[in-house]
């Protein structure tokens, strides 16, 4: 009998940005990993099913949220930000609300561009924490956290995140009972959430 061993998280310190950007290059083949680095930390993700469901309904009660509220959204997932030739990140997923128009349609984002407006972020085996650093520097306003128990909201105040009970994406929401929905994520349909 044989056994498969998947690994969800590698991290190694000491990597060069180089070494880093050549391993995304290599990697963009066929991405199914996702990367993070920190000055000179890399992390290594493999997503599981359990997390890309998560992922998927938050992502959909956006979308919900947006349309219901005529509110523009410009979803890019999990598009790979960059900055100072240091640091990196992948959102779980992220949304353009307020700084939309100053992306859309672009090929490519530059450290100049804005920060996404709402980083969604799912916890399932490996905590988002150094992520948040990284969001932190790159000056990402919101994060949305969810651990599989709790949802949280963060706001960016000066140089860290704090949490807050509501959201300055969709402001007077009452998006903390999020938490019950996504309960539900294990034994309900998908387009009956």
């Amino acid at each position: 009998m044989t056994t498969i061993s998947v690994i969800e998280k590698v991290e190694l310190s000491g990597i060069s940005w180089e070494t880093y950007e050549n391993l995304s290059r290599e990697l963009d083949k066929s991405r199914r990993l996702r990367l993070s680095y920190y000055y000179g930390d890399l992390e290594i993700m493999t997503p599981s099913p359990e997390h890309e469901i998560y992922k998927a309904v938050v992502g959909r009660f956006v979308d919900t949220l947006a349309e219901e509220l005529d509110v523009y959204i410009y979803p890019l997932e999990s598009t790979t930000f960059k900055k100072f030739k240091q640091i990196s990140a992948e959102p779980d997923k992220c949304f353009y609300l307020k700084n939309r128009k100053a992306v859309q349609g672009k090929k490519r984002l530059d450290e100049n561009d804005p920060p996404p407006d709402l980083v969604i972020e799912i916890d399932v085996t490996s905590s988002s924490q150094k992520r948040l650093e990284i969001y932190a520097e790159m000056r990402f306003p919101e994060i949305w956290r969810y651990d599989l128990r709790l949802f949280k909201i963060y706001h960016l105040v000066g140089q860290k995140y704090q949490e807050f009970p509501e959201s300055l994406a969709f402001p007077n929401i009452p998006l903390l009972e999020i938490a019950t929905f996504l309960k539900q994520v294990e034994t309900t349909e998908y387009l009956d959430l």
